[in-house]
């Protein structure tokens, strides 16, 4: 199966510490690849897979399920943990979602997470018609490039697989039972101009996840990918001072 150009898996070895990236819902790795080489450059190891289904053809994507994007990054942690002192996971959008799952079923083999703009619920009507849907309609206009910095371009599919969204609305409803199991320290960047997921996703979190270590920064100059938009050199700094800040040996120099 052919790649789309930038859609590659990235992976460094690093320090003892690990930072596992998840990347969104129709996405690749290449949203994510600048925070990843960021951490990479700065000692830690870095572990940003390429979800089953995307980064190459949207209708490869109708074939899979949430439960096989997750069974990526789960396998995944896993590495990461047989390797590393500490692993913090970080996501964006229905990454968010993803690392969520993660942190409730791990427990204490999660350190942290840093999420940008995560997804776990929608506010769209269309989104209770996707049982139904699915069956009539292969795909609709995709959600990609959602970027408000000029010249920025999002390596996703311009199609939304109905087969695959509706699968996401169920990984939604999982995420959403498991919050309360999510103790770890928290930091979550979230564009308040935003024209993929709503503001309802980010109260959903807040309101139900058990951590207590938590901090919420808004992305005032970005929409939904921020990681490729104005913000991303915040998010990068900001990820790995709060890396470093729960994990001391991240504070060791560059490898």
């Amino acid at each position: 199966m052919t790649l789309l150009p930038g859609a590659e898996p990235f992976h460094h070895e690093g320090g003892p510490v690990g930072v596992l990236l998840c990347h969104g819902f129709t996405g690749t790795p290449q949203s994510l690849r600048p925070w990843g080489e960021h951490l990479a450059a700065n000692g830690l190891t870095v572990s940003l897979p390429l979800l089953p289904g995307h980064g190459t053809r949207w209708q490869d994507m109708q074939v899979t399920r949430w439960e096989d994007w997750y069974a990526e990054v789960d396998r995944e942690l896993r590495s990461l943990s047989a390797a590393c002192e500490q692993v913090f996971v970080c996501g964006l959008s229905m990454g968010g979602a993803l690392a969520l799952r993660l942190a409730a079923q791990h427990g204490d083999a999660v350190s942290g997470l840093v999420l940008v703009n995560p997804s776990v619920r929608s506010d769209s009507p269309a989104t209770a018609l996707l049982p139904v849907l699915r069956h009539l309609v292969p795909s609709i206009p995709g959600v990609a490039n959602d970027i408000a910095r000029e010249g920025s371009t999002e390596v996703a599919y311009d199609r939304t697989p109905l087969h695959a969204a509706w699968s996401l609305s169920r990984l939604w409803r999982t995420v959403q039972a498991e919050l309360p199991q999510v103790t770890q320290p928290l930091l979550l960047f979230r564009s308040p101009e935003d024209h993929v997921v709503s503001p309802g996703s980010a109260r959903l979190l807040l309101g139900r996840i058990s951590s207590t270590d938590v901090e919420e920064r808004l992305c005032e100059r970005s929409y939904h990918v921020a990681t490729l938009d104005h913000d991303a050199e915040v998010i990068f700094e900001g990820g790995l001072d709060f890396i470093r800040r729960l994990a001391p040996a991240a504070k060791a120099d560059p490898v």
